[in-house]
């Protein structure tokens, strides 16, 4: 099957080629049972600590064989999985992060074999260098998230969900860019229309909201969060089209972000990221009441020293 264009929105047949191209690169990730009726899915537990390499995967696995090398622009976990993916196929990777970049996900990103380059601290920043250098070097630009291939990668995601959660009321997934809500919204709204989609942004970067509201793409001023991996200020293009599908969109704080990291570590023994653990915030404080509910834990690369600091009670 050849590959859905950039500018099109995959479709399920997509999706399920997409799950089978992308086996040997990742994990089929387990659905762990929480509070009451709440099952977490562990993408924390991807060989690169988060579902981006399924992404990263679809879109390196279709294009390895006529590219010189690739370089892409990130927070941090999507360059670990174009890194990692990279360097199973041995295809030279340059990736492009802030100068705010955690320190573990910037030397998982080397451990892994790219190069890597900071700049600024937006996305717009990182993406410009990154496409500029692009040009220079003959490389591959691979997007983060508004991306065919990158979108259906990440739905296989939703394919799981499908075929662990019987009886599953709504899912709630965090959303920066948009790339996994986009997929698990094309797969479970095609494989179970009457299934409930929740979006989960930090509260102070509303960016599908805002747009939702607006009707149309629009971009919301940079402000900081917890949640690095969910910094973006804008929605892509096809992922705005994509979540369509979604039900509502929900904004949660730092508090709580706080709090639901402090809990997944203390009462499970889990380790998450503050972008993984915006859905579990989202549960907790009542932003979704609905149940039962499948919270996608999308990221575990958690910074040691705010794990410590969270811990002892520390604000930041």
């Amino acid at each position: 099957m050849s590959a859905p264009l950039a500018g099109t929105l995959p479709t399920i047949e997509d999706i399920r080629a997409a799950a089978a191209r992308i086996a040997p690169d990742i994990r089929r990730t387990p659905l762990h049972p929480a509070d009451g009726d709440v099952w977490l899915k562990l993408e924390s537990l991807q060989p690169t600590g988060s579902f981006k390499v399924r992404g990263a995967a679809n879109h390196l696995r279709q294009v390895a064989a006529t590219v010189r090398g690739v370089i892409t622009a990130s927070s941090g976990n999507h360059g670990q999985a174009v890194a990692y993916v990279a360097g199973r196929l041995r295809v030279p990777a340059v990736v492009v992060v802030p100068e705010t970049v955690t320190p573990i996900k910037a030397a998982r990103i080397q451990g892994f074999g790219a190069e890597l380059i900071r700049c600024g601290t937006t996305m717009p920043e990182r993406t410009e260098l990154a496409k500029r250098l692009a040009a220079e070097r003959g490389l591959h630009f691979i997007p983060s998230f508004d991306d065919a291939m990158i979108i259906a990668g990440q739905a296989t995601c939703g394919l799981e969900i499908d075929q662990q959660a019987d009886g599953v009321a709504v899912v709630v997934a965090p959303t920066g860019g948009g790339g996994l809500l986009s997929g698990i919204t094309l797969a479970l709204k095609t494989l179970r229309p009457g299934i409930r989609i929740v979006g989960v942004e930090p509260k102070a970067l509303r960016r599908f909201a805002v747009s939702r509201a607006a009707g149309t793409r629009t971009m919301v001023p940079f402000a900081d969060t917890i949640a690095d991996g969910l910094r973006g200020q804008q929605p892509g293009i096809l992922t705005l089209a994509a979540t369509a599908g979604v039900d509502e969109f929900v904004g949660v704080d730092d508090e709580a972000i706080g709090e639901a990291i402090r809990k997944l570590y203390l009462d499970a023994n889990l380790v998450v990221e503050p972008s993984g653990a915006i859905t579990m915030a989202a549960l907790m404080s009542g932003a979704v009441p609905q149940r039962p509910a499948v919270a996608v834990i999308s990221g575990g690369n958690l910074d040691p020293r705010l794990l410590a600091a969270l811990l002892l009670g520390a604000t930041r």
